[in-house]
């Protein structure tokens, strides 16, 4: 009899109740008050078995399952007594097994009446062993024995880290070691692909359209947190026109210099798992693959005035044209043979971290060595960690979670990265919002404004209603502002008007809005890294050396930007802490630098930037290795918040 399992709901109640009253002995059974608490525990997991007889499903048997650590406890499973000899609770327990293995467990304990001969060789049968006897473990003269599955000596690994979907199999000849090739149909029904964990899933359907086999593979795929291209979001961004023009966008010189010589005004390319079977397209395939990631694409372009994308297609196998159908089978060989997720671990961990970098930025968010600390604070948490870079945007469904730690930019790769991971549904710092709004001063300004927190006097600027003889009601100096600058980037201090005037007429060239503010002259800026709504490190940022800033962009000698100095958070004043942490609260949870300023006992906020500095010997100063694992665990448990596993890391 074949069985579906799937997770239990609270108006299953009364099915395991009765399941208990039927099936054990009043000293085994499970109170109601027990069985409500098991089915709402963060720590507990309760599946259900039913069966379809005539078109109408029944339940008939269902797991507890205590989840520790290292061991999944297998606290009860039961099948009704009418159905019992069928081979249910073995289906049930194979189960159990995919869960624990695909959950890393290392082993599966469960405990049985003593005097249960057939229940105690039914697991022995499945390879659990006895390790002890539990004298009046149920009640008085009723004792028990524990056994155990270790899954490193006996359990088959889950061999599955990559599935390939198509309609019929057997239009698929492709054997690729930990590549699996299945039906629309078993992904969707079969309980085996129900359980799996950290998998990947190549979408082929014969359609993805709306609530058509292809919609639901993608849909589900997302819901058992399998990482799987095209994903929902990214169907839906085909659709829309105006969206596919604007990423194309990022690639728009690409795009001419590759069609140039074309003579036609219309041209389709087609990308099948980031390849082009036309090699004078290589480069571009790969730039169009990293914006629009499905397995197979269809890229119309038609030429007015200059070379535009038309519409981009997710294309199923069975509209791959049939002469291309031996070119996809070897990019497909030749795709998943060099992707990072075959390669050899000699560690397991829970989740995958990519780290975003870039080797060749002269001022990085984090230096090598702090990279190098982030990277052992991951692996003690439990992240596999790697180093990514702008040309490794095809990797993002691979991993877990993505940290950026090269400068960001809402024009950029970065936001980019940011935008498809968290389409993706991967945990991301820095999340995509929280770049846009620490990226431009406007947004930020009138944010800080609603919520009557103090900035230095602003005025915002706009070219198309600016005139020389503008009242500005603002004493100079003044510190003009690009909308998007960041670090002291993009921004200008001007003494007179004539220096205003010079000022405005270079930054209107850039942006239609300028933002003007009053010029606040210090020692020095405070600096508050806030995590998740929360503090975490304190430091004192003083100016260049004969400089009005922190750094000074226009020298190149050693000594550009100020000292430092770092101090406990309980030694920082109260109230530069307290607006710290309200001001970053208005953009996100993320991990945000503060940058303000304590003038005559009154704090005034100068920015808040996304993607602060944590430097090896400044930020991490006073926690020392602590900073990196704090920001580590909060990615960590983000994770298990959006995967409902309550096993979180404390701080």
């Amino acid at each position: 009899m074949k069985i579906v399992i799937r997770k239990s709901v609270s108006s299953d109640l009364g099915f395991l109740e009765e399941l208990e009253q039927k099936c054990f002995p009043p000293f085994q059974q499970s109170t109601r008050r027990a069985i409500r608490y098991s089915l709402s525990s963060p720590f507990q997991n309760v599946i259900i078995a039913e069966t379809t007889q005539n078109e109408i499903s029944k339940t008939i048997g269902s797991a507890t399952l205590f989840l520790y650590p290292k061991t999944l406890r297998l606290f009860s499973i039961a099948v009704f007594p009418e159905y019992q000899g069928k081979g249910i609770g073995k289906q049930i327990l194979e189960y159990i097994f995919n869960l624990a293995n695909t959950g890393k467990f290392e082993r599966i304990s469960l405990e049985a009446r003593k005097t249960d001969n057939k229940l105690i060789e039914f697991y022995k049968n499945a390879g659990f062993t006895v390790t002890e006897d539990l004298p009046d473990y149920y009640s008085k003269n009723e004792d028990g024995v524990r056994m155990v599955f270790k899954l490193g000596d006996h359990a088959e690994k889950q061999s599955i880290s990559n599935i390939i979907i198509v309609r019929d199999p057997k239009n698929w000849n492709l054997e690729i070691e930990g590549v699996k090739v299945i039906s629309s149909r078993s992904y969707i029904t079969d309980p085996e692909f129900q359980s799996l964990k950290n998998v990947r899933i190549f979408n082929l359907s014969n359609s993805y359209q709306y609530q058509k086999m292809g919609y639901y593979v993608s849909l589900l795929a997302s819901a058992r947190d399998h990482r799987v291209i095209p994903n929902v979001t990214t169907l839906r961004d085909f659709s829309s026109l105006s969206l596919v023009r604007s990423i194309s966008g990022y690639v728009d010189d690409n795009i001419q210099k590759s069609l140039k010589h074309v003579k036609q005004k219309k041209i389709s390319i087609f990308v099948y798992f980031g390849q082009s079977v036309n090699t004078k397209f290589r480069l571009l395939t790969q730039k169009l693959y990293h914006l629009f990631e499905a397995p197979l694409i269809q890229i119309d372009f038609v030429k007015t005035e200059k070379w535009m994308v038309q519409r981009v297609s997710p294309l199923s196998l069975k509209k791959v044209n049939p002469e291309h159908m031996e070119k996809v089978q070897e990019f497909a060989k030749n795709y998943f043979s060099k992707k990072r997720f075959n390669r050899p671990r000699f560690k397991n961990y829970k989740y995958d971290l990519a780290i975003l970098v870039n080797p060749q930025e002269k001022n990085p968010p984090s230096c090598p060595n702090a990279l190098q600390n982030f990277k052992k604070a991951a692996e003690k948490i439990g992240f596999y960690v790697e180093f990514i870079t702008k040309d490794d945007f095809s990797q993002l469904p691979e991993f877990d979670a993505l940290f950026i730690r090269e400068t960001t930019n809402v024009n950029d790769h970065t936001y980019q990265f940011s935008r498809s991971a968290y389409a993706e549904g991967l945990v991301v710092i820095d999340d995509p919002w929280s770049i846009l709004r620490c990226s431009n001063k406007i947004f930020q300004n009138e944010r800080l404004k609603q919520n009557k927190i103090k900035t230095p006097a602003t005025v915002i600027l706009a070219k198309s209603t600016y005139h020389k003889s503008t009242s500005l009601q603002l004493n100079f100096p003044l510190v003009l502002k690009q909308p998007d600058s960041a670090f002291s980037l993009g921004v200008e201090k001007v003494n007179n008007e004539e220096e205003l005037d010079s000022s405005l007429k270079k930054l209107f060239n850039l942006s239609d809005l300028v933002v003007v503010q009053e010029f606040m002259p210090s020692e020095f800026d405070w600096r508050i890294g806030v995590l998740d709504q929360k503090p975490l490190y304190a430091c004192k940022y003083y100016m260049a050396k004969d400089h009005w800033q922190i750094y000074d962009w226009n020298t190149e000698s050693n000594e550009n930007y100020g000292e430092s100095e770092t101090l406990p958070i309980e030694e920082v004043p109260e109230i530069v802490v307290k607006t710290a942490v309200k001001a970053a609260s208005l953009i996100g949870d993320g991990l945000y630098g503060v940058d303000l300023k304590m003038i005559n006992e009154e704090v005034y906020i100068i920015e808040i930037n996304d993607n602060p500095n944590i430097d090896e010997g400044i930020e991490d100063l006073i926690l020392k290795d602590e900073i990196y694992i704090r920001i580590m665990k909060s990615l960590y448990n983000r994770i298990e918040i959006n995967r409902n596993i309550a096993q979180f890391v404390t701080v």
